[in-house]
């Protein structure tokens, strides 16, 4: 007889009871039905699929954009002796082999991928062919058109399900509108009553709004953190030098504290998240870069130093506070200001009319079958790589392209030992194979650089063999290899298109976007200013009631409600013009463009700029507090 759901709990995973809907959701996913589940930060989702992974027939597939929480959870499995595993770029050869090999054999329960995995049609192929009982996709507000945390990849994993023949989905997130678990049900085709959601308020959670004169926010903020300074907390900051300038301004006020963001290096990241989560670091100043697979149980405050970027982020972020079930504070130190620089970051990531219009156009023109680096295309048409990978993306759902998978184009080589003692362990054939690769390839001082389909061509051999015999030398220690170049394979599923017509259609789409960002702004702006329950203002906007008010944040306590500071929008003066003239006559190679000059003046990099270090030019940022409409019309009359 097959355990039951309630004894696995026990045996393998230690508890004696489930938390609230977990049990509903596995109950349906056990009976063959999708189900979308809605459970705050820290509410046990995990377990929704990790459970059922091991009582059915086959393996559960789990689709997660963190490397590093996949990596976590999977080691957290086989220590509970769960056969699970990852498949992601941080595996070597020789890994990525067991792991296939163990899915064939069916030795796996939960295989953990990334959803750009799926851009692979080798992956695809071989996937297909195994026993897939469950796909289980995290973070799945991403594959909604009204999902804040838009991600390519995730758009197309709807489709593929169904391609796959996955029996049953779970769909997983800790934050979703109406409109998008709507969207997301209708994706993976699930019953609503299968939509199950556990509430977004969490009575020990104390939410506070603050108003904050810009000049005074520094100081009230090390004020509030003073009052207890070893408090496990998290200041969030939009953008990477006001946590640097933040985190050294509480340092000379006595406080520890230190930055956290992705201008970082990887090595001091590490650091800081190893002090945080250990206790030896009580503060940590970070963009959202920190906080994705944090899990840490006592953090006691989250304080917001500028404005998030939506209602859905700040849920996310507060909802790292308290996962004890201990009391916790959520601040937000509330400047209208802010709003501006959101505002100019969802302008400025907008592809300018011209630039999506050549990039479209190269795009079309290319082969039947052909390979693009995003990387290459963003530098060359200065357009973000996010937004390449959304053209590309939209033109695969249009039907008009199919993805062949990654590869790298150029693999650096090193020698373990002489030439002499790599040959001699093989055959005269394979010598001669390995001689020609080497012969094709050009040697530097230490490495040896290589372009397999260069390579290919050159010596007449399939490029698969020559990148398994690199692989092969790897794997036996017999050499170092260094991969280089990431590309893109695409072919083309039909040519019956108008250029100008799908240039037109991108544009709208991008359009509809950039409008729902920007509502996402005001919709924050306005909870900074609520007279009503905090709690209750949150919980409303995603679709939920409270009994009551909460009687413990800001406003339940009786604190004024006033117009939050900065609410006036800064005028062009004539001051920012002479500035924006003087950029333009220096004639810089990536500011040719109006909206590029525009992007510049509010502090938004963007590839050309960052490859010509334009960050740190004395003008870089100079208009970041007027409104990036008003500075692009501004650039257009100069450029």
């Amino acid at each position: 007889m097959a355990p039951s759901p309630l004894d696995t709990l026990s045996a393998t995973f230690g508890f004696a009871a489930f938390r609230p809907g977990q049990a509903q959701v596995i109950d349906a996913l056990l009976a063959g039905r999708s189900a979308l589940a809605i459970f705050p930060t820290g509410g046990g989702k995990s377990l929704c699929y990790q459970l059922p992974a091991l009582l059915l027939d086959g393996v559960t597939l789990v689709v997660s954009p963190l490397i590093a929480l996949m990596k976590d959870q999977v080691d957290a499995l086989q220590r509970r002796q769960v056969a699970a595993a990852r498949l992601d770029s941080s595996l070597a050869l020789e890994e990525l082999q067991q792991v296939y090999a163990d899915v064939e054999a069916g030795k796996l329960k939960l295989l953990y991928v990334a959803p750009e995995r799926f851009a692979n049609e080798k992956f695809l192929a071989w996937i297909q062919r195994q026993k897939i009982a469950l796909m289980a996709v995290d973070e799945a507000h991403c594959i909604s058109e009204w999902g804040h945390n838009f991600r390519p990849d995730y758009l197309k994993l709807a489709r593929l399900a169904q391609e796959l023949g996955v029996p049953r989905v779970l769909a997983l997130t800790a934050t979703a509108t109406p409109a998008v678990a709507a969207d997301i049900r209708r994706s993976f085709a699930i019953a609503e009553t299968d939509h199950v959601q556990t509430g977004y308020f969490r009575p020990n959670l104390h939410y506070r709004v603050t108003p904050a004169p810009a000049s005074q926010r520094r100081d009230l903020l090390a004020d509030r953190l003073a009052e207890a300074p070893d408090l496990p907390t998290i200041v969030y900051v939009t953008l990477q030098q006001t946590a640097d300038d933040v985190s050294t301004f509480l340092r000379g006020r006595g406080l520890r504290a230190r930055a956290y963001h992705a201008g970082l290096k990887d090595e001091i990241r590490h650091e800081v998240q190893e002090e945080f989560m250990g206790g030896a670091l009580p503060i940590v100043v970070a963009t959202i870069a920190f906080g994705m697979g944090i899990d840490k149980a006592d953090i006691r405050r989250v304080v917001h130093f500028n404005l998030p970027s939506s209602l859905e982020n700040y849920v996310q972020e507060t909802g790292r506070a308290g996962r004890d079930g201990q009391p916790a504070a959520c601040e937000l130190l509330a400047n209208a200001h802010d709003g501006i620089v959101l505002e100019n970051f969802t302008y400025g990531d907008l592809p300018g009319e011209s630039a999506l219009r050549q990039l479209v156009f190269h795009l079309l023109d290319q082969p039947e079958r052909f390979d693009v680096s995003t990387y290459e295309m963003s530098v060359t048409f200065d357009i973000r790589q996010l937004v390449i990978s959304t053209v590309l993306t939209y033109l695969e759902l249009d039907g008009l392209l199919r993805g062949t998978g990654p590869f790298y184009s150029q693999y650096k080589i090193r020698l373990v030992n002489s030439m002499r003692r790599l040959m001699a362990g093989f055959d005269p054939a394979r010598q001669e194979f390995l001689g020609k690769i080497f012969d094709a390839a050009s040697k530097g001082r230490s490495w040896w650089t290589i372009d397999p389909a260069t390579a290919s061509e050159q010596i007449g051999e399939p490029r698969d063999r020559i990148i398994r015999a690199i692989g092969y030398l790897e794997q036996s220690g017999e050499i170092e290899v260094q991969m280089a170049g990431l590309r893109h394979g695409y072919r083309f599923q039909h040519r019956d298109y108008v250029k100008t017509e799908v240039v037109q259609t991108l544009e709208a789409a991008f359009a509809k976007r950039s409008v729902q960002d920007l509502a996402r702004i005001a919709r924050v702006i306005g909870f900074a200013q609520s007279a009503e329950c905090l709690p209750g203002h949150l919980t409303a906007y995603f679709g939920e009631k409270l009994a009551e008010p909460c009687g413990q944040c800001s406003v339940c306590q009786g604190q004024p409600v006033a117009a939050i500071p900065g609410q006036e929008r800064l005028a062009l003066s004539t001051e920012h013009v002479a500035t924006m003239r003087a950029v333009h006559r220096e004639r810089l190679p990536a500011l040719r463009q109006p909206r590029q000059l525009a992007r510049f003046c509010c502090g938004i990099t963007s590839p050309a700029a960052i490859r010509q270090r334009l960050s740190r030019h004395e003008s870089f940022g100079a208009l970041r507090e007027v409104p990036f409409e008003e500075v692009l019309t501004q650039a257009e009359s100069l450029v």
